[in-house]
């Protein structure tokens, strides 16, 4: 059977895009196929085309996801999510990255398929998380 991986994010500074690119990355050296968009191209339809989906999207204001772009896509695609494997990854920029924390209970509370905790990073990735980055997709794809 082959399998298809969908990582999806919307990133401001760039940042959570690194961490896209390298969970991207590490899903491909694994030889598992993956797709790696920007939410813009990806509608609720697409989501069942799918058996794994990582989702990134970094904090905003008063530690929260992005609520004009991003949450309302997310809205909409949450619960076509069934029991697919789920992987939630982002950037902050102060606090100690809360939205992530938010986030995974969100996940979890509706019994969402969460692999792992959820991947948030300070800032830019250093070359340090970038290769933790790529062993995590590393991990997701052979799970």
């Amino acid at each position: 059977m082959i399998m298809a991986i969908l990582v999806v994010y919307w990133t401001g500074t760039g940042n959570t895009e690194i961490i896209a690119q390298k969970i991207h990355e590490g899903i491909l050296e694994a030889g598992v196929d993956a797709d790696l968009k920007l939410i813009d191209e990806v509608l609720a339809d697409d989501i069942s085309s799918y058996d794994k989906i990582a989702i990134g999207c970094p904090s905003m204001g008063i530690e929260e996801l992005e609520p004009e772009e991003f949450l309302p896509w997310y809205d909409e695609i949450e619960p076509l999510l069934g029991d697919k494997p789920l992987v939630i990854f982002g950037s902050y920029g102060w606090g100690e990255g809360e939205w992530m924390d938010y986030w995974q209970d969100r996940v979890r509370d509706l019994g969402l398929n969460l692999f792992e905790e959820g991947i948030k990073i300070n800032s830019t990735p250093s070359s340090k998380e970038a290769l933790m980055c790529k062993e995590f997709g590393k991990r997701f794809a052979l799970s």
